[in-house]
C-alpha cells in the first residue's frame, strides 16, 4: 500500500519549507522511492518554474519532471472556481497524484502558501484536496506576531477544519516560536488537541528568515556590478548611508546591507574597507540607489580590492528602496545549500522523528537504496558525534565541505592550517563559515606540538628516527593530523584532496597501525547505483594481494558491509566462474574463497565468479544455478588493484553511480584517503563514514 502525507497551513510565511525539506530528508532514508507533489502553485513566467518544486527536486535529486510535480496554477484555479468547475480541478489533481502514487512508495504533498490572490479559498481547498486524495495531514503555523492564545487558537481552528471533514491530522507543528517559549507552546497545544495528535514547536531561526542578495536582486530587478559569486550572502539588517562616513560606521551591524546613492563614494569605499577590517562588522552587500553609477575612478579602485561583496544598482530613491526591502520575505532557493541544510537540521533537532516516522511508515522498505544509504549514514553519524580532523586547510574544497558539515551539525571539525590564510580564503569564497564551531590548528603554534614530537620520537627511535627528524615530520600536516588521532585529540582523519595516498596513509601505518586481528590495510568503495548499494574492495591500496590477503580483504569488506546496513553476499571476482577456469590468478581467488569459508562459515561467498554472473540474476542462474550469491552479490572483491580501480571508475562513469570512499579497513583508528579529484560531496561523505567508523565499527 502506497503512503502519503499532506503538509498544510492556514497563513503565508509559516515556514512550511522547513517541514517539507525535513520530511523529505527523513523519508528518503526510510523509503525506497519518494515523490513530491504540489497540487496548486503560484503563477510563473514562461521559462521559469515554481521555486518550491525546483528546490526540492534539485536538492534531493528526485526523478520527477516539473510538469509532473504540480496540477494547476492559482490563477487557473480561480477561473475554474468562478465558473463552478472545482470538480474538474479535483479530477486533475487526483489524476496527476495517482500517476505519482503508482511510481513511488511514498508521496510528500505540499499544500498552498497563502500568498497573492485567492487566499480566502485556500484552506478549504487544502482540506478538500487532502480529503479526496485520502491522505493524512501535518499542520504548520507561525508564531510570529501572535500571543500564545492566538497561536493555539489558530492552529486548533485549522486542525478542526480538517477533522470535521474526516481528514486525519497526524501532527501539529508551531513554527517560528521564540526559543524561550517552546515548552509553553507545546504544553498549550497538547492541552487543546487530542492525545493521539503529535505536537512539536520549532524556534524562529534568524538565518532562515534573512533574505539573500539574490532575492533582493530579483525583487528589485537590480543589476549586479560586482560579486556575482557571493549572491547567497545573507542580509541580517539594512543600513542607510545618509550621514557622514565617520558617523555612519558607528551604526554598522553584522551582515548589514548598505543602501546608499551611487554617487556617495565615501560611504561605498568606507563600507568596503570596514568589511575587511577586524574592527568592524562584516557587510553582506551594497545597494546603489537612484540608478547612479560610481565614477570610473571609483569603479577602478573597487576592482583592485582583494575582497568584494555584491554591489548592485537599482532605479528608485533610497527611501522607496529601503521600504521595499523592509517588506521582503525570504525564500529558500535550490542553490542555497546552507539554508537547505540548516532547515533540515532544525527540523531534525526539534521534531520527534521516531514518533513521526512510526506514524508515517507502517512498513520497512526492502533492500538498501542509495538515498536510504546516504540518509542513514548522516543519521548514524549524528547519534554519537565524533571529532574529525581535516589536514588540508589550504584547499578550497575542504573549507566548503567543512562549512556544509557544520550546517548539517553532524561532526566536530578541526582544520590544520594558518588561520589568517583560511580567513582570507573563506572571504574570497564567500561561504558561511562559523569559526566558533571549527577549530583551526597550526602545528608549530599548537600547545601539543612538543608532545607530538616526543611521542613520535619514542615510537620510531628504533627505526633510527632522531628528535630532529621527528620535529621536521610533525610540521607536516599529515603526520600532525594522524598524531591528533593517535593521541585521542581527534577521532578520525580525512585527507588526500591535495596529497597522495601514500602521504596520507604512511603515518597511520607507522604508529596507528593495524588492528590485532588484521594483517593488511585495505579499502572499500560504497557504490551507490540506481537501485542498490554495492561494496567494492580493494580498489585503492593493495596492488597484488596474496590469497591470504585477499581472504582477509573479503572478510573485512563483509564486516564493513554489515556495519553499514548491507547484507554481505560476497563475490570473489575472476575471469572465470566456478571450477572450470585455470591459471595462477584463478587459483589465487579459489584459494582465498576457501580460506574465507573456513574462517567465517557464517558468510555467504562465491568464487571464482565473473562480474556479470555476480550481479545479473539471469546470468548468475545460468552459470551457477545453486549459488546463494550469483546474481545478487552485494560485496564484490577484485583480485588485484588494477582490476578493482579500473572497474569502480568505469562503473562510476558509465552509470553515473556515486562512489563513496575509499574507506580504509584494518587500522586501529580511522584514517581515510580522498582522491585528488574529489568533489565537495565526496569529502562530506568520507567525513561521515569516518565518523561512523570512529563509533567503534
Amino acid at each position: 500500500m502506497n503512503k502519503s502525507i499532506y503538509i498544510a497551513t492556514s497563513e503565508q510565511n509559516s515556514g512550511k519549507s522547513i517541514i517539507t525539506l525535513g520530511l523529505m530528508s527523513m523519508l528518503i532514508g526510510k523509503t525506497a522511492k519518494v515523490g513530491y507533489f504540489r497540487p496548486i502553485i503560484e503563477d510563473f513566467e514562461d521559462g521559469s518554474c515554481d521555486n518550491h518544486i525546483e528546490t526540492v527536486i534539485g536538492h534531493f535529486g528526485l526523478d520527477i519532471s516539473f510538469e509532473d510535480a504540480y496540477a494547476i496554477t492559482k490563477s487557473k484555479l480561480i477561473k475554474k472556481k468562478n465558473k463552478g468547475k472545482i470538480g474538474e480541478v479535483l479530477d486533475l489533481i487526483i489524476e496527476k497524484y495517482k500517476k505519482l502514487e503508482e511510481r513511488f512508495d511514498f508521496v510528500l504533498v505540499e499544500g498552498t502558501g497563502f500568498s497573492g490572490e485567492g487566499t480566502a479559498i485556500e484552506l478549504d481547498m487544502n482540506v478538500l484536496i487532502a480529503k479526496n486524495l485520502g491522505i493524512p495531514t501535518i499542520i504548520v503555523g507561525s508564531g510570529v506576531g501572535k500571543t500564545l492564545e492566538e497561536l493555539i487558537d489558530s492552529l486548533y481552528l485549522v486542525y478542526d477544519s480538517f477533522k470535521v471533514r474526516d481528514v486525519e491530522v497526524l501532527a501539529v507543528i508551531a513554527n517560528k516560536v521564540q526559543p524561550e517559549n517552546i515548552r509553553l507552546v507545546t504544553d498549550g497545544l497538547r492541552g487543546s488537541l487530542p492525545i493521539e495528535v503529535m505536537v512539536n514547536a520549532i524556534p524562529l531561526i534568524s538565518s532562515l528568515n534573512n533574505p539573500t542578495i539574490k532575492e533582493i536582486v530579483d525583487l528589485l530587478g537590480a543589476k549586479v556590478l560586482f560579486g556575482d559569486e557571493f549572491l547567497n550572502n545573507e542580509v541580517g539588517n539594512f543600513s542607510v548611508g545618509a550621514m557622514q562616513l565617520h558617523n555612519y560606521l558607528l551604526h554598522l551591524k553584522e551582515n548589514a546591507l548598505v543602501i546608499t546613492p551611487g554617487d556617495r563614494a565615501d560611504i561605498i569605499l568606507g563600507a568596503l574597507q570596514a568589511n575587511e577590517s577586524v574592527n568592524y562588522p562584516t557587510i553582506s552587500g551594497i545597494v546603489l540607489t537612484g540608478n547612479i553609477l560610481p565614477e570610473d575612478s571609483i569603479i577602478k579602485l573597487i576592482q583592485g580590492l582583494t575582497t568584494i561583496v555584491p554591489i548592485i544598482t537599482v532605479e528608485g530613491g533610497t527611501y522607496g528602496i529601503t521600504n521595499r526591502l523592509g517588506n521582503i520575505k525570504s525564500k529558500i532557493y535550490a542553490d542555497n545549500t546552507h539554508k537547505i541544510e540548516t532547515s533540515i537540521n532544525t527540523f531534525e533537532k526539534y521534531v520527534d522523528l521516531d514518533n513521526l516516522s512510526k506514524k508515517l511508515l507502517a512498513f520497512e522498505a526492502e533492500g538498501m537504496t542509495p538515498k536510504m544509504f546516504q540518509y542513514n549514514l548522516v543519521k548514524r553519524a549524528k547519534q554519537h558525534r565524533k571529532h574529525i580532523v581535516l589536514p588540508e586547510g589550504n584547499d578550497d574544497r575542504i573549507l566548503i565541505a567543512a562549512s556544509r558539515l557544520v550546517a548539517m551539525d553532524v561532526v566536530d571539525i578541526s582544520i590544520i592550517g594558518n588561520r589568517k590564510q583560511i580567513e582570507a580564503k573563506v572571504a574570497e569564497l564567500g561561504i558561511t563559515f562559523d569559526f566558533s564551531k571549527i577549530e583551526i590548528v597550526n602545528p608549530v603554534e599548537s600547545k601539543y606540538f612538543d608532545d607530538y614530537v616526543n611521542t613520535y620520537y619514542e615510537l620510531r627511535k628504533a627505526k633510527n628516527v632522531t628528535l630532529g627528524m621527528a620535529k621536521d615530520l610533525m610540521v607536516d600536516v599529515s603526520y600532525f593530523g594522524t598524531m591528533m588521532v593517535y593521541k585521542g585529540h581527534a577521532d578520525g582523519m580525512v585527507s588526500g584532496a591535495a596529497h597522495t595516498t601514500q602521504h596520507t596513509i604512511l603515518p597511520a601505518l607507522q604508529f596507528i597501525k593495524t588492528k590485532p586481528n588484521s594483517s593488511v590495510v585495505s579499502s572499500v568503495f560504497f557504490m551507490c547505483l540506481e537501485d542498490r548499494v554495492s561494496v567494492f574492495g580493494d580498489c585503492a591500496i593493495n596492488p597484488n594481494p596474496t590469497a591470504e590477503q585477499l581472504a582477509e580483504i573479503a572478510i573485512s569488506s563483509a564486516d564493513s558491509s554489515w556495519a553499514f546496513g548491507i547484507e554481505p553476499k560476497i563475490a570473489m571476482l575472476s575471469y572465470s566462474s566456478g571450477s572450470s577456469g585455470k591459471g595462477d590468478e584463478v587459483t589465487k581467488v579459489r584459494t582465498a574463497t576457501e580460506i574465507v569459508r573456513k574462517k567465517r562459515p557464517d558468510l555467504k561467498i562465491e568464487g571464482p565468479i565473473q562480474y556479470d554472473a555476480a550481479v545479473d540474476m539471469e546470468v548468475g542462474r545460468s552459470k551457477m544455478p545453486n549459488s546463494e550469491v550469483a546474481g545478487q552479490a552485494s560485496v564484490l572483491i577484485f583480485p588485484d588493484l588494477n582490476t578493482g580501480n579500473n572497474t569502480y571508475k568505469a562503473v562510476q562513469r558509465e552509470t553515473g553511480a556515486l562512489a563513496i570512499g575509499p574507506m580504509l579497513q584494518g587500522l586501529n583508528k580511522p584514517v581515510n584517503d580522498l582522491s585528488r579529484g574529489c568533489t565537495v560531496d565526496d569529502i562530506i561523505n568520507t567525513v561521515v563514514i569516518t565518523a561512523i567508523q570512529a563509533q567503534g565499527l
